[in-house]
């Protein structure tokens, strides 16, 4: 048997030989299919906001927006929601939906939050985006936040194999369920991060995260924070149509991108 990389995995199996050793069969072309989209937050577990907004409402916004981009202007591509209202889904759930539809790749839509000053407001602004990945210990705050949302779960210990996320160190949990598409969610990730600062967004780059919601991923899979709802004029930027049209180009631009280049 022969065997080449797949642009999609990177696994070897796209050429496969006879025992006669006398003919090959080539796979399909690869071909992206399905797009899983995941408003961050929701239900229960929605308390980071700014003055006008909360970070689950504007997620949510920006990802159903996402969707019909996507839908109208790739048709060829299905479109699945972890959510399409304000509910509670837990982590694991969100990624098994992708994994169960076999999607091709998973977007989780984020905002962005800091401490704010005594008037309750952040100078702190720009975009970034996470890869599953391991992060030094004193950089994890951004993966407590946004895992704190397993305590939410009414069986997380056991979903999560006793994982605390209010611990750093058991972050390390994540890092050792290996993500076999890191170099596909980087370059997806890149290609967002260019799409923002195309738009005069402040680049605060691609970073490697032990993040529950991308972690058990069977496919490329990114998590961006589109702004930071603590910043009044990124907040107003998020919660204006028009702000939520560029994010959505922006994304959609990158996605058709990492189309292009992986569709071999």
């Amino acid at each position: 048997m022969l065997w080449s990389l797949s642009p999609r995995n990177g696994l070897a199996e796209n050429v496969e030989k006879t025992e006669n050793n006398d003919k090959t069969v080539s796979a399909p072309p690869y071909r992206i299919k399905t797009i899983v989209i995941d408003a961050g937050h929701g239900g229960k577990d929605g308390a980071t906001r700014g003055v006008l907004a909360t970070e689950k409402e504007l997620a949510l916004q920006v990802a159903l927006k996402l969707g019909a981009a996507i839908q109208g202007e790739m048709p060829d591509v299905k479109v699945v929601y972890t959510r399409t209202t304000d509910v509670f889904v837990p982590l694991y759930e969100r990624i098994a939906v992708a994994n169960n539809v076999k999607a091709d790749l998973f977007i989780s839509i984020h905002c962005n939050d800091m401490p704010k000053n005594y008037r309750g407001r952040s100078s702190t602004k720009g975009t970034e985006t996470f890869v599953s990945g391991f992060g030094r210990l004193d950089e994890q705050d951004i993966a407590i936040r946004e895992n704190a949302s397993i305590l939410l779960e009414k069986d997380y210990k056991e979903n999560y194999g006793g994982y605390d996320p209010n611990d750093p160190e058991s972050i390390i949990i994540f890092s050792l369920m290996k993500n076999a598409f890191r170099d596909q969610s980087i370059r997806l990730a890149s290609l967002m991060q260019d799409e923002y600062v195309k738009t005069g967004r402040i680049n605060r780059g691609v970073k490697e995260k032990s993040l529950a919601v991308l972690a058990r991923a069977g496919m490329p899979a990114v998590l961006t924070e589109i702004g930071f709802v603590c910043n009044r004029e990124e907040e107003e930027y998020m919660v204006s149509d028009y702000g939520q049209n560029e994010i959505v180009s922006c994304l959609l631009k990158a996605i058709q991108a990492y189309k292009k280049q992986v569709e071999l």
